[in-house]
């Protein structure tokens, strides 16, 4: 019994540490302490008015680091990757990946949504179309949500304004390639008909993916982000080790340079920080300290 409730203890204390958004690194060398927050993309910028210690983190350092710099997104070269990245290479159109009953359910929501028919784009990944249903859908069931209101642009829009350097882990190039080539165009076409068959189960687990961040849970956030529901919609441990663990790993091999060069405020999203594999505890393994911000 007393095993027993020296574990629970433990385990309490761990999920009680993580249930921050924004959290202290300093140590291993570093004069001056650096920042970490994970952001959401769905979640409102009033949400910056209630994280603790977010003033001080943010006037006591030097520059802004994203997962991208948001301002590379604008230029007309990188709009034409995406354009070219986001079709089809091959001769195999979307029509020819899917049933006839599911290519009409996908032809739908393309028109009623993203105003388009696919017969204008036959060879559209599958990918483009999934990266825009959930937003799309929240955005007209939920609410709430301003797509030109986002915290990631919000902090490199304050750094700019600041005089602040600001830099991105990756550049736009990779995460095009991430979005639309991690899996075949198979394997992308059955993950969008899972997505459009699923698509009130997808829109209430979103809703609580958000409610936790707004709660600023990490814990309760990694762990919806991991429930399955024994379909094609769950994830691969492969499209899992691209989306987080592999960045997560190269992400601490940059940002120590980078902190030493000047006191940093990292703000990535919310899914890369807690876990195991997630960024809190691969710097801890590097030898910082990393601490929840308080009030």
């Amino acid at each position: 019994m007393k095993k027993l409730t020296i574990t629970t203890l433990m385990l309490c204390v761990v999920v009680m540490a993580q249930a921050q958004l924004l959290w202290k690194i300093s140590g291993n060398g570093l004069e001056k302490p650096s920042y970490l927050i994970g952001t959401h993309h769905l979640a409102p910028l009033s949400i910056t008015d209630s994280i603790a210690g977010l003033q001080e983190a943010l006037s006591s350092t030097e520059q802004v680091i994203g997962e991208l710099n948001m301002s590379e997104l604008q230029s007309a070269e990188v709009m034409q990757i995406m354009q070219k990245v986001m079709t089809s290479e091959s001769d195999t159109t979307l029509q020819s990946l899917v049933t006839p009953e599911e290519y009409e359910m996908i032809n739908g929501f393309t028109k009623e949504h993203l105003m388009f028919d696919i017969a204008m784009m036959p060879k559209v990944k599958g990918a483009f179309i999934q990266n825009n249903i959930i937003v799309i859908m929240y955005m007209k069931k939920i609410g709430g949500f301003n797509p030109q209101e986002q915290l990631d642009g919000f902090f490199q829009s304050l750094a700019i304004n600041q005089g602040k350097a600001v830099s991105g882990l990756e550049t736009p190039e990779y995460q095009f390639n991430l979005l639309y080539n991690t899996g075949s165009l198979q394997r992308q076409a059955d993950l969008l008909v899972c997505t459009l068959s699923n698509l009130d189960e997808g829109l209430e687990r979103t809703k609580r993916l958000t409610n936790a961040y707004m709660k600023q849970d990490l814990n309760e956030l990694y762990n919806i982000s991991n429930e399955k529901e024994g379909n094609a919609c769950d994830a691969t441990p492969q499209e899992i080790a691209a989306m987080l663990d592999t960045r997560n790993l190269n992400w601490v091999e940059i940002l120590p340079a980078k902190m030493k060069e000047a006191p940093a405020f990292i703000a990535v999203g919310a899914l890369h920080l807690p876990g195991e594999k997630g960024i809190i505890n691969l710097l801890k393994q590097k030898g910082y300290q990393v601490e929840p911000m308080k009030q």
